[in-house]
């Protein structure tokens, strides 16, 4: 079952906690005294990037005569749209740049480009997600409310039709965040009226995107209206399934554990740290794929600093891997397409009752529980010793679960 027990499961002793917290708290500070014109000039480029990007795709969708220039315009939009969406709107939103208080940079000015609001958002994903993340029943992003993605959820009949479900919600994977950050919103409510109040709000919005991408564009390319229509379908439609899968890959893929609501009582902050590690995956990416997930390669980092800039988290990652290895801690990493196929594994795997799966609910590789080895005692850190404990033993650096 889900862990209920962050340390133990990790094998570390209050001493190794304390140190642990305290290293990432000195990560922290180094990269938040550190930040400066460098950092100001990345963010300002990649908006520049994006915007010139976008023209030029829109440019050879609509001057394009041939099918291979409607393609190549196309992509060229999905790819400006993902960018916008990932590297821009969804740092942005985190407030990763509010430190340089430019008005247009700013958490609570921008908003993006996409169906769902973004202060909706900010609230179901920067407070119910981040701070609880993987916490079973707490956190309202585990398997967005339609998955099953856990043997501590209950199954019902519903569930067998999951493959259809997380199928489609790529392909509209907009709009299922644009319903789910409304429903998130709604829930802290108490009258009829204030849900309303953010009813409309979204309407608004959607209602604007939609006049957008598909009656305004299209309109501006006159007789050619067809080819700017159909590729803005096509190009949210990819931008779409290019978000579900690095999202998913970071929280389903086999060693993003869930926990237990037991784990939030009189939580530290050490502890905070240990279980957004624990709870979330990277995958390997270059510069230009890393620049393409708005750098959410490295979900661990930014999970446990999501306000930092997202330019910085290579240099934080090895710091993190530093402080992994030093306290013999799973680091869940490796190519995307395995990290993405653990995933549909798991969603295919959980659509049938438990009574069809071989693993037990507490060694099977989507839900880890400290129970599996709960008698082996924890193991002191000694400096210049490396750890050996059991959490390197089931998850290695690359993300592979051993025997």
């Amino acid at each position: 079952m889900a862990i209920t027990d962050v340390p133990a499961y990790a094998h570390l002793s209050d001493t190794d906690l304390e140190e642990f917290g305290a290293a990432l708290d000195a990560i922290r500070c180094d990269i938040e005294f550190s930040r400066g014109a460098d950092d100001r000039a990345y963010i300002k480029r990649a908006i520049a990037f994006h915007r010139a990007f976008e023209l030029a795709a829109r440019l050879v969708i609509g001057r394009s005569k041939g099918k291979f220039g409607w393609a190549a315009g196309t992509a060229a939009l999905a790819a400006a749209k993902c960018i916008e969406n990932m590297e821009l709107g969804h740092n942005i939103s985190h407030g990763q740049w509010d430190w340089m208080n430019d008005p247009e940079i700013h958490s609570t000015t921008w908003e993006w480009d996409m169906a769902g609001l973004t202060s909706q958002w900010q609230n179901s994903h920067n407070y119910k997600h981040h701070v609880f993340a993987n916490v079973v029943g707490v956190d309202d992003d585990l398997g967005f409310g339609i998955l099953r993605v856990t043997r501590d959820e209950e199954w019902r009949p519903g569930a067998l039709i999951q493959p259809f479900r997380a199928l489609l919600l790529a392909l509209l994977f907009e709009w299922g965040v644009a319903l789910h950050c409304l429903y998130s919103v709604q829930e802290r409510e108490t009258t009829s009226a204030r849900k309303a109040m953010h009813t409309s709000a979204l309407r608004r919005k959607i209602a604007r995107q939609v006049a957008k991408d598909y009656v305004l564009f299209p309109a501006l390319s006159r007789r050619r209206w067809w080819r700017t229509l159909a590729a803005n379908v096509v190009a949210n439609g990819l931008r779409n399934v290019w978000a579900y899968a690095v999202i998913v890959c970071g929280h389903f893929t086999d060693g993003a554990e869930k926990f237990n609501p037991s784990v939030l009582v009189a939580e530290t902050k050490p502890e905070w740290y240990l279980r957004q590690m624990l709870g979330t995956a990277n995958f390997r990416a270059g510069p230009m794929m890393r620049f393409m997930s708005g750098s959410l390669c490295y979900q661990i980092e930014h999970h446990m600093f999501p306000d930092l800039p997202s330019n910085r988290y290579p240099e934080i990652a090895e710091r993190v891997r530093a402080l992994c290895r030093t306290y013999d801690l799973p680091y869940t990493t490796g190519p995307l397409h395995r990290q993405f196929l653990l995933t549909v594994r798991t969603i295919c795997k959980l659509a049938l009752p438990d009574r069809f799966l071989t693993a037990t609910s507490d060694n099977a590789p989507e839900t880890a529980s400290e129970h599996r080895f709960g008698n082996t005692p924890m193991r002191s850190h000694v400096p210049g010793v490396k750890r050996r404990g059991l959490a390197t033993a089931i998850l290695d650096l690359d993300g592979r679960r051993s025997a």
